[in-house]
């Protein structure tokens, strides 16, 4: 008769000491690599391997829904739900909400210093934008818009303008001709945003040809989506140019609009321009409802959202507040709720105070930013610093509290270690414990191997012998045969 008990002892009986030695030893050597590279992984890309890899191909075959996927497009069809925002993976480089315009003012510094305004890298990144907001496969098929395919790729600006020049000469619809040129070619505000309004009236033919006809195929999907993205664009612009030409309320007004017809566009941080805009108002009740709708936790962060939160609170207290007074009787729940706002802003972005505290000059904000970064400070403080002047005692709030908690710049944010690497970590220490116990007291560790394996098979050994009971001792016979 098959006895499960008396096979697993006798095998267990025939393993010497030396082959525990080597199994402890190779599984802490498995164990180490996997840790370094876990940890080599995560310091270049931010991420375990194995969570990335359980994520990216083992939850699709589990039939789990993957809700970290974001798109590069601005497209957003009506009707989807909003809660789709929250799917916007957080990037670290973003396209600036609140970038100028190269013709109209970036060309001014070159004007006057002879320097470039945009490093090259800037320009480049701005360069792959246009290529993927504004172009698509079918653009081959229309003369138009196969020339502007090839000036979105031109590093020099009078290529590009020539380029324009060319397509509008094949046709005088052509939205994105009028777009490069209103942003690269006008010299002032005005210029540009009558060249927008010809854009505009393009755009709109263009995006509802394509709207009737995106469902006959995936061609006319992706040029819809295209001019969809045109379309954003354009109206966002003229939104900037108002708002540069004092119509802020026009400016506002077309901002809303743009995010009603537009809900899932948050990733492109219109709301960015919208919070700028009615803090140019002093409309801070309706900045307070804007940030209650995008300040969650879900939502990327910019240094937008958390300082403008910080100025509403300090504002509430800023102008009756004395550092002297605060410490003799204690900060009150409001100041408290103010420095703790404060607190938050400056650990999300250290390098904003000291732009704000005008203890670092300012220079004109790049077409792209970094997250957390400098350049995301430099953005915001060029079009916020006055907001904060504007509210009395806020700047004043912002020092004592950034020198008496942050004096040092922060390292925030810290990135938390992985579970998978805290896991392969005490997973590698502990068999290294083992394979070094295991060397010192071979004997004893292989009596403690044994009961280990007994006692971990004894279930199996259980069924078994209620099996055996069970089925005739024919079948054993006729099993140990075969």
């Amino acid at each position: 008769m098959f006895n499960a008990d008396s096979s697993l002892t006798a095998f267990l009986n025939t393993l010497t000491p030396k082959f525990y030695v080597a199994l402890t030893g190779t599984s802490s050597l498995i164990s180490g690599l996997i840790l370094i590279f876990e940890w080599w992984y995560f310091r270049k890309y931010g991420t375990s391997f194995i969570e990335q890899v359980s994520v990216s191909h083992l939850r699709p075959l589990l039939g789990a829904v993957d809700n970290n996927s974001s798109s590069v497009h601005f497209t957003a069809s009506n009707g989807e739900a909003e809660s789709n925002r929250q799917n916007v993976s957080e990037c670290k480089v973003w396209r600036n909400p609140l970038n100028l315009f190269r013709g109209a003012e970036y060309s001014r510094y070159t004007w006057v210093t002879g320097r470039e305004p945009l490093t090259y890298y800037d320009m480049n990144l701005s360069a792959q934008d246009h290529q993927t907001f504004f172009t698509c496969d079918t653009d081959s098929v229309r003369p138009a818009d196969a020339v502007m395919q090839k000036a979105w790729r031109e590093r020099n600006a009078q290529a590009r303008m020539k380029a324009a020049y060319q397509a509008l000469e094949l046709n005088n619809e052509c939205a994105t001709a009028y777009v490069l040129l209103a942003e690269e070619e006008t010299t002032t505000i005005l210029e540009a945003e009558k060249l927008f309004k010809q854009a505009l009236k393009a755009g709109e033919v263009c995006y509802r040809r394509s709207q009737q006809l995106q469902h006959h195929s995936t061609q006319q999907e992706a040029q819809h989506r295209r001019d969809t993205n045109v379309l954003v664009y354009i109206k966002r612009r003229l939104a900037m140019c108002a708002r540069k030409l004092g119509r802020i309320r026009e400016a506002v007004k077309l901002m809303r609009d743009l995010m009603k017809e537009f809900p899932l566009l948050s990733m492109l941080n219109i709301h960015e321009n919208l919070l700028e805009a009615l803090l140019e108002l002093q409309a801070y009740a309706d900045v307070q409802v804007v940030l209650a709708k995008y300040d969650d936790i879900s939502l990327p962060k910019s240094a937008t959202i958390c300082y403008t939160a910080a100025l509403l609170k300090a504002r509430a207290v800023s102008d009756k507040f004395s550092p002297e007074a605060a410490s003799r009787r204690g900060l009150s729940t409001a100041e408290m709720n103010a420095v703790e706002a404060i607190h938050r802003a400056v650990e999300f972005n250290p390098h904003v105070p000291k732009y704000l505290l005008e203890m670092k000059s300012l220079i004109l904000p790049p077409e792209h930013i970094l997250k957390r970064g400098d350049s995301e400070a430099i953005a915001y403080a060029f079009f916020h610093l006055q907001h904060w002047k504007r509210v009395e005692g806020a700047l004043n709030l912002l020092h004592c509290t950034w020198e008496g908690t942050f004096h040092e710049v922060s390292v925030y944010p810290k990135k938390e270690l992985p579970f998978f690497i805290l896991f392969t970590a005490g997973l590698c220490s502990f068999t290294a414990m083992l394979a070094l116990l295991t060397h010192q007291f071979p004997e004893l560790m292989g009596v403690f191997a044994k009961a280990f394996f007994s006692t971990l098979f004894a279930p199996f050994n259980f069924v078994m012998e209620k099996i055996e009971s069970v089925l005739p001792s024919s079948f054993w016979h006729l099993l140990t045969r075969i």
